[in-house]
Formats: structure tokens, sequence, C-alpha cells
């Protein structure tokens, strides 16, 4: 922009005063350009180390300085054509240094020294130029340049009532974004107590838990001699009880580590085809109690993937124990291994009541069930299809459904083939 005013002042007055100070001005915007550098390169450091209040104020210093600088120039450079003008009406010259005004009030609000510094010079200048017309020509009051005065003085108050209501915004603006960082920084907080609650709980709930949930498989089972059969059904209930406080005491800190960032993948080659077998075998005592009925297909070759055995494992047992759930007693689950040269996809498809459209977002969401009133026919917190589809996140993989009310629903699980050798 100011390169086409020099261009054209250079043109209709002289190139003499233009070009020279032109390129002040382009030495000038150059050392901010490069101080400008030298805050970004400094500011990308304050999150390795402490912030270093004393080079901020060399800083804004060093730009107050170059701004004051520029701004003299062009103060100058309007100045000498005024001069070159004569005592006439300066439109030109004024104009410029009103557009000058406005560019740094828009663009310089945030340092005040930098903004001060360059209206000084522009209202000076601005103020200055119909002043020394009439100084020198003591022109009588229905002169054009006492108009010209005038004209400037409600200039000049318009700049000051612009950069006056644009400060007061950006103060205002400012005072929310601190308040908003204040919000965020003790919502963080907040969050990051919660978390080392949940997880200092869940870990001093589980090794107990585990031994309660231990010894009540022993009484259940005979191991420590026979017990009456009305002491035989509290210890089922019981044993079953702990199983479940033990699972979610395990899905806490599961989302407690996806949400922290701390859950690892141990990656290594996996045969899918074979993961799927054991998973159907692992969850037989589930289907069981159900009487549902696990068919099988697509399971004759072996399939390789890159994956987490034991994560993946928790997803078929996540997924199998849903369609359980959802089942009808004495119904029937299917899973079907499909692959291709790329990828390889695992669904699992029960004959329930299937998933209502507007429940779908509630799926993968935390501590939501598709069907969560008080009298909802299975149990469950919620968060086992939520870990389910980030530990599919983890692995690259996908996990969607499809579903028909009245008739069932199907998950699948989507993985990228890769060798066995790799």
């Amino acid at each position: 922009m100011f390169l086409v005013i020099t261009l054209f002042t250079s043109y209709y007055y002289t190139p003499y005063i233009t070009i020279p100070l032109y390129l002040l001005v382009l030495g000038a915007e150059f050392f901010e350009l490069y101080i400008s550098r030298r805050v970004i390169a400094w500011e990308s450091q304050l999150e390795k180390e402490d912030e270093d209040e004393p080079n901020a104020v060399n800083f804004a210093r060093l730009f107050t300085i170059f701004a004051a600088i520029n701004a003299a120039i062009v103060s100058t450079l309007m100045f000498s054509l005024a001069r070159y003008e004569g005592t006439v009406v300066h439109f030109t010259p004024l104009t410029i240094l009103f557009l000058a005004s406005m560019y740094a009030i828009v663009n310089y609000h945030q340092l005040l020294s930098v903004l001060v510094a360059r209206l000084i010079f522009f209202g000076a200048t601005i103020l200055f130029i119909p002043l020394y017309d009439i100084w020198l020509t003591r022109p009588a009051l229905n002169s054009y340049l006492w108009l010209e005065l005038a004209t400037v003085l409600c200039i000049l108050y318009f700049i000051f009532d612009c950069s006056r209501s644009i400060l007061r915004l950006y103060m205002q603006n400012l005072g929310q974004l601190y308040e908003l960082e204040h919000q965020r920084n003790r919502a963080e907080n907040m969050y990051n107590l919660q978390s080392q609650f949940v997880s200092i709980i869940s870990h001093e709930l589980r090794t107990p838990l585990t031994s309660i949930k231990g010894s009540l498989g022993l009484i259940e089972g005979g191991q420590v001699g026979n017990v009456p059969p009305k002491i035989q059904n509290l210890v089922s209930i019981a044993n079953r009880n702990s199983i479940r406080l033990v699972a979610l005491i395990n899905d806490l800190l599961d989302v407690q580590k996806f949400e922290s960032g701390k859950m690892t993948l141990d990656i290594s080659p996996v045969n899918i085809t074979q993961l799927v077998k054991e998973a159907v075998e692992a969850n037989k005592n589930y289907k069981s109690s159900m009487n549902v009925k696990f068919k099988t297909s697509g399971l004759e070759n072996a399939v390789y993937v890159n994956a987490d055995y034991d994560r993946l494992m928790q997803v078929m047992a996540n997924i199998l124990s849903n369609a359980v759930k959802f089942s009808e007693t004495g119904g029937e689950v299917a899973i079907s291994l499909e692959d291709d040269a790329s990828k390889v996809r695992i669904s699992i498809q029960d004959y329930g009541e299937g998933i209502p459209e507007e429940a779908r977002d509630k799926v993968f969401a935390q501590f939501e069930q598709v069907d969560g009133s008080n009298q909802r026919k299975t149990g469950g917190t919620g968060l086992g299809m939520y870990i389910t589809k980030k530990i599919m996140d983890g692995h690259v993989g996908s996990i969607n459904f499809s579903s028909e009310v009245g008739k069932g629903t199907t998950f699948y699980i989507e993985l990228a083939v890769t060798n066995s050798n790799e």
C-alpha cells in the first residue's frame, strides 16, 4: 500500500523526496520484522523454560522505538509533500496520514506504547500542516485554510474516539479471555483431581476385591468343603457381584488411562482367526447362562493383523457380552470373519431388540445405555463400548454397527491385514 502511494506521489510531486523516505520506511519495517521473528522464537522457548519478563519488556521497548521511527519517517514525508504543494488545501498528505492513523489503531492496539507512539507523530503532523500554513500566510477567516484546520480537528477527534473505542473493546475481550483461561485452568485442575481420585480409589479397591472374588470363587466351587445350600446361594450372589465390581473398576481404570493419554498398546502380529475362536470359547460361560448359542463362520484360514492381543480380546468380550445381553433367551449370536488383501472384518450379529436411530449416539458414549430407563433389562455402566471404541482407535481400526429395531444389531470391526512374518 505504501509502495503505491510512493509511486503516485513520486509521479505527481517529486521522487527526490518520496523515494529516499520510502527506503527509510522499508528499513524500519525490516527491523520490525526481525524483532517479530525474535519474539516468535523466544515465545516458543517459554514452553521449555520459565517466562522471562525482562525479555518481554525489552521486546516491547524495541517495537515502540521502531514504531516511532517509522511514524516519524512517514510524517516527515507527508509534511514535505505539503510544503511542496505550498499553502493550499492538502488533501493527499492529510488523507494518507489519516489512513496511517486508522491502520495503526486497527493493527497495533495490542501494544499500547506502539499505538501511542504512532498516533502522536501522525496526529501532530495532521495538526501541524494546516497550522503552519496559517502561521505563514495569516489568512482571513473566510479562507479555506481555516476550514481545513476545522476539518483536521474533527478528524483528530474521530481518530481519538476510534482508538478509545477499540482499546475499550480490546480490554473487555482481553478480560473475558483471562476469565475463560482461568475457568479452563480451574476445570482442568478439577478434572485432574477427579482423575487422580478415581485412579487411586480404583487401585485401592481392586486388590481387596480381587482377593474377595478369589475366596468366594473357591467357596462356591467347593474347594474349602461342602457349603449348605442356603449359604451356597448367598455365596453365588456375592461372587457374581464381586466379579461385576472388579469389571467396573477395571473399566474405570481403562477410561482414566485413555483420557490421560497413558494407555499403551503392545502391538505384534496376531492371528485374528485364532483370536476370534478363543474369544468365543472364553465367553462360553456367559452365553450358557443366557442359553444363547454362538454360530461362527469364516474361521478356516489364518489371517494376521498388527494388534494388541489382550486388548482385542477385551473388544471381542465387550461386543459378545452385549450381543448375548440383548438377545432373547435361547437365541443365537452369529460371528463371522471376512478378509481381502487389505483388511479383515469381524461381524457379530444378534437377533434381539435392535437399537433405535435416536439412540445411535449413545452407543459409544461414556456412562450411556441404549436403554437408559430405570426399568432396563440389562445392567452395566455404559463404559464397555466407549472403551472398545478407544481401543479400536488406538489400533487405527474402525468399529461401527447397523441395526433394525425388532430384528437385531450387527457390530463389525475392521483392521488392516499384515504379513505374519512382519
